[in-house]
């Protein structure tokens, strides 16, 4: 049996010697680790390091797309004409003012460049709405006499441009506190104006001379009436002193809405109907018009100042989505030359 066992031993000694490997003994020597599948061969050329996937738990970086950088524009207020419906100007200037939005160029014609002369010399709405309701008629209707005589118009006008001397403390256009334009037309060659300096007073007058109503203007050699003729709304007026983004306001009397009665209805009605038409052309270049529900209002109703400020301010609000969103729109874009 030993003889056996040993002889055994004996083959298994030379079986492992012919393979060249030694055999080890049990306990011995390191463990042998299976190899990882998909693994390269230790040593082998251009292999790159295993991926260590991240422990459970940290954090996993979110990207966000920046806001777009907004620059400044600058926002200009066109304002047209319409007499007495002129109080909704003061309604429109409210409720931009309640919602931080707030001109940087204001141009009027007529009725429009009384408002926008308050408003451009740092009138604040609340100001304004106090001026309105203290606003006397008769203190800024200075009848010619003998009416209808050699004069052209039943006003005289200096009135009117006393009252808008003292609201802006006798201070020339170049002197307000915003830029301002006032609207009027050369009588003679019917060529627009606009009054960017000189009396602040005078220039509101002569934007506002109704023809058959106000007694036309001069000044130096030439004579001016209503902007009406030439800008019920002056938005290329705007535009021309650099506004970015025009908000037009549209007071004029639609026809069908009102019956013309006196003389002077008459007179602004066919204004509006003249209007009407420039309008078309005009009102195209504004990012925004606001049409105050005026109604039947006549021209000549002060009495309803307080009704012709809240249309003013209805409508405004009505449009402000539509006004903040256009407003972003044209601040996150690129600059564009004003021509």
């Amino acid at each position: 049996m030993f003889l056996k066992r040993l002889t055994a031993y004996a083959l298994a000694a030379a079986f492992l010697a012919g393979c060249g490997s030694a055999p080890i003994a049990p306990g011995a020597g390191p463990a042998v680790v299976p190899p990882v599948p998909g693994a390269a061969a230790p040593g082998a050329a251009g292999t790159l390091p295993p991926v260590i996937p991240p422990a459970l738990g940290d954090p996993t970086p979110t990207l966000h797309n920046p806001a777009p950088p907004q620059r400044k524009v600058k926002i200009g207020l066109a304002l047209g004409g319409g007499a007495a419906r002129g109080f909704a100007h003061i309604g429109v200037i409210k409720a931009l003012e309640a919602n931080g939005i707030m001109a940087d160029v204001v141009v009027g014609t007529s009725a429009g460049s009384v408002v926008g002369a308050l408003y451009a010399a740092g009138n604040n709405a609340g100001a304004l709405q106090k001026m309105a309701y203290a606003m006397d008629e008769a203190a800024i209707s200075d009848w010619a006499l003998p009416l209808f005589g050699t004069k052209s118009g039943v006003l005289k006008g200096v009135a009117l441009q006393s009252y808008v001397n003292k609201a802006v403390n006798q201070r020339p256009i170049e002197k307000l506190k915003l830029p301002f334009g006032a609207v009027a037309s050369d009588l003679k060659t019917g060529q627009p104006i606009l009054f960017t300096r000189g009396n602040t007073g005078q220039a509101v007058r002569a934007s506002s001379a109704v023809p058959g109503v106000f007694q036309p203007v001069t000044i130096g050699q030439r004579t001016y009436v209503d902007g009406g003729l030439v800008a019920p709304v002056p938005v290329r007026f705007a535009k021309e002193m650099g506004a970015e983004f025009i908000i037009a306001v549209n007071i004029s009397t639609q026809t069908e809405a009102q019956a013309a009665v006196s003389s002077l209805e008459v007179i602004m009605q066919t204004f509006s109907i003249m209007g009407q038409r420039i309008n078309q052309y005009e009102l195209r270049d504004a990012d925004v018009v606001i049409q105050p529900p005026l109604g039947n209002m006549a021209s000549n109703d002060f009495a309803s100042r307080a009704r012709a400020m809240q249309a003013g301010e209805k409508a405004t609000l009505a449009l402000m989505p539509q006004i903040k969103q256009k407003l972003k729109a044209r601040r996150e874009s690129p600059a564009v030359a004003v021509k």
